[in-house]
């Protein structure tokens, strides 16, 4: 059964709209170039109380999940704090982390300061920075990641080609077909049945509607279905004579 991916955005900067979030679409990105879907994100301050509680939550879930954010040694830096929290175990200086330390700052003092940057939870591994050497680290399949994107991205990118080769799918094994329909009864509360019967039918696929309104008025519903190819075209098929059958207006969807 295929892994379940999920993203966690920290930053008071990004839910104050200071900054604009970068995690999402180059996450889901990279995702999709492997053949995998990102299941779920969530966007959270820095909140340490609120961040334990998600990673408790998130861990008990078995999924996956990117963290970015929160890792440096700010005071408004809780991410590394939350996540003892929520293992149950002490912060303290990474032996690997430290070396990679030492390389960062070659020649220079290494402070106090500087070692908050790789005290981590206790009993965690190390992820390696190609941009600046100061890593992030990993537990129970989560991965926490600087808040800066080009720090992030590479890192999630080594993450997914190091642990979960095994999940990737071919690229170009689904496609999606959508019609647009229009009528008296093209709404989805009228279609819930066929959509139902779509879904039971063909579990492995993946069935949308998206209603388009003009103002107050309904334009159009878009209804499709995405998977692979020829369970596709069988659904659309009942699709298209079930909606037919109905009376309902139907074009392909460009």
């Amino acid at each position: 059964m295929s892994r379940t991916f999920g993203a966690v955005i920290i930053g008071d900067e990004i839910l104050s709209g200071k900054r604009q979030d970068k995690h999402f679409a180059k996450i889901t990105e990279l995702l999709g170039a492997r053949g995998l879907q990102l299941s779920w994100v969530e966007y959270l301050g820095d909140d340490r109380q609120r961040l334990t509680q998600t990673f408790q939550r998130t861990m008990a879930a078995g999924d996956v999940v990117f963290s970015c954010g929160g890792i440096g040694n700010t005071p408004d830096d809780h991410t590394r704090q939350a996540v003892a929290a929520a293992l149950g175990v002490d912060l303290v200086l990474h032996p690997e982390g430290y070396e990679e330390l030492k390389v960062r700052f070659a020649g220079e003092e290494i402070t106090d300061k500087r070692k908050l940057l790789v005290t981590f939870p206790q009993g965690v591994r190390i992820i390696p920075n190609p941009f600046n050497r100061i890593p992030g680290f990993m537990a129970n399949d989560h991965y926490f990641v600087p808040g800066f994107p080009q720090m992030a991205h590479p890192m999630i990118e080594w993450v997914l080609d190091t642990f979960y080769e095994s999940e990737f799918k071919p690229v170009g094994d689904k496609v999606e077909k959508a019609f647009l329909l229009t009528g008296p009864t093209a709404y989805e509360s009228a279609l819930l049945d066929l959509m139902e019967r779509i879904v039971a039918d063909y579990p492995t696929l993946r069935l949308f509607s998206l209603p388009s309104l003009v103002g107050k008025e309904r334009k159009h519903l878009e209804l499709g279905v995405e998977g692979e190819p020829a369970l596709v075209d069988q659904a659309m098929e009942e699709i298209r004579i079930e909606i037919e059958r109905r009376g309902i207006n139907w074009v392909w969807r460009s």
